[in-house]
């Protein structure tokens, strides 16, 4: 193509109603949904990760969804190389690519690019994680303040691998890992419009707590049993999220069945909390209010429009 294609971008927190609005977008714009969401790339990971249906992944092929097993590593930067090469596949079979997900760093990896930094130092990395078995978390953080406080303030505290990965970067090359992001950026072959999906907030609440009981009746814990079954646990970091970490700890005897239906929805609002703070830094966003459960179609019609006449954001 001689000119760099323009590709949407949706965001927007958990239960915002993104897979709905992407699938009428692909219809729309005859696309292909590239998934920016850590965990809808594994396989098994059905019902706790709200995956698009096999009928709507037979009507619009998706990307990143089901295709790698639990105990698999993947993280943003591999994302973003895999995924940049499927956008051009994508591209070249005359087809748009529509990116979607909730995971904020891997949408980032993605558009933007950064480095993921050297290989691992496995002695240095065990370390830290005897430090944060010992110490906790919070001694990692203010470790990683006094190198990288950038890295610090962006990093999610409940992810302690990438505080761990940032403190191991510096090790390695005696640079912070936000000073290595700004210059080793990527090539990037695509402009994008992004577009975020806003609602007031008791609104989102009410939907995230509605999916959390509808996933329970859908089966998570038949879900998590059978992945028990097939040797997988929490210990494996695609399963140390939400809704999958509650499950293993009942299921282990830790926690009662309502006191997991209670830290499930609010450990699910606590992460919604945090893709917003994300999120709103991100001033290319154009933030669609979103009225209510009829209003998703609405939403889809104004980011059609807006996409078409590469409209920008008002407000």
């Amino acid at each position: 193509m001689n000119h760099p294609p323009t590709i949407p971008v949706l965001v927007g927190p958990t239960a915002s109603g993104k897979s709905e609005v992407a699938l009428t977008l692909a219809a729309d714009l005859e696309g292909e949904i590239v998934s920016a969401d850590s965990r809808q790339v594994y396989k098994l990971l059905d019902i706790g990760t709200a995956k698009p249906s096999p009928a709507d992944r037979r009507r619009i092929r998706h990307h990143f969804v089901d295709e790698l097993l639990p105990d698999r590593d993947f993280n943003a930067g591999e994302f973003g190389l895999q995924g940049r090469d499927r956008i051009d596949q994508i591209i070249r079979r005359h087809r748009l690519p529509i990116i979607v997900g909730g995971s904020g760093l891997y949408v980032q990896s993605l558009i933007d690019g950064f480095f993921e930094g050297p290989g691992a130092d496995k002695e240095y990395r065990a370390f830290l994680e005897h430090r944060l078995a010992m110490e906790g978390i919070a001694a990692l953080i203010e470790a990683l303040k006094e190198i990288d406080p950038e890295a610090a303030s962006r990093i999610d505290p409940t992810k302690p691998r990438r505080i761990i990965r940032a403190l191991e970067v510096f090790h390695l090359t005696g640079k912070r890992l936000s000073e290595l992001h700004r210059e080793k950026r990527v090539t990037i072959d695509f402009h994008f419009a992004m577009y975020g999906l806003e609602w007031q907030r008791s609104l989102l609440y009410q939907r995230i707590d509605a999916r959390c009981n509808m996933m329970l009746q859908n089966g998570l814990l038949k879900e998590v049993e059978e992945l028990e079954r097939k040797g997988y646990s929490d210990a494996l970091n695609s399963l140390n999220t939400v809704g999958y970490a509650e499950a293993f700890a009942y299921r282990r005897g830790e926690i009662g069945y309502d006191e997991l239906v209670r830290l499930f929805k609010q450990n699910s609002r606590r992460y919604a909390k945090r893709q917003l703070t994300w999120f709103r830094k991100d001033r290319r966003i154009c933030w669609i209010g979103v009225k209510g459960p009829s209003g998703l179609k609405d939403a889809a019609a104004e980011i059609l429009a807006r996409f078409r006449a590469t409209s920008p954001c008002k407000g």
